[in-house]
């Protein structure tokens, strides 16, 4: 399903942007950049740092996707925050984040799945 709707063109690029961003954020976690000359492996752990490079790449692509209006750019953004509030909502100890970064996380798979609606009733509409 490619998102066809005209009102979806500006709500895909916002969402877009804000994926972006937060991969952009994700990856300069991994580089390490306001750890100094602590290695991001050591202050994470090996599977924090797995998991957050895996986050990090999903959303970064999601992005393109969501830019280039491809239903799997959706599709990526939603599989990606679902586990990734998934496993923080669960307890897990690799998965690290703060109240802000939750909220974008949530912020993001709600406004995806309000696009995947959208672009299903613009379909119906279409074909009736």
């Amino acid at each position: 399903m490619l998102f066809q709707a005209p009102s979806l063109g500006l709500y895909l690029r916002i969402v877009s942007i804000l994926a972006l961003l937060l991969g952009l954020s994700d990856a300069a976690r991994l580089l390490g950049v306001n750890l100094g000359a602590t290695s991001p492996i050591t202050a994470l752990g090996s599977s924090a740092f797995i998991y957050l490079g895996v986050f990090a790449m999903a959303r970064l692509f999601a992005a393109v996707g969501l830019w280039i209006k491809a239903s799997w750019g959706a599709v990526l953004l939603i599989g990606a925050s679902a586990a990734e509030l998934l496993l923080y909502l669960t307890g897990s100890p690799d998965v690290r984040m703060s109240v802000f970064a939750f909220s974008m996380r949530a912020v993001l798979l709600l406004a995806i799945l309000v696009i995947f609606a959208i672009a299903i009733r613009f379909q119906r509409a279409q074909a009736d």
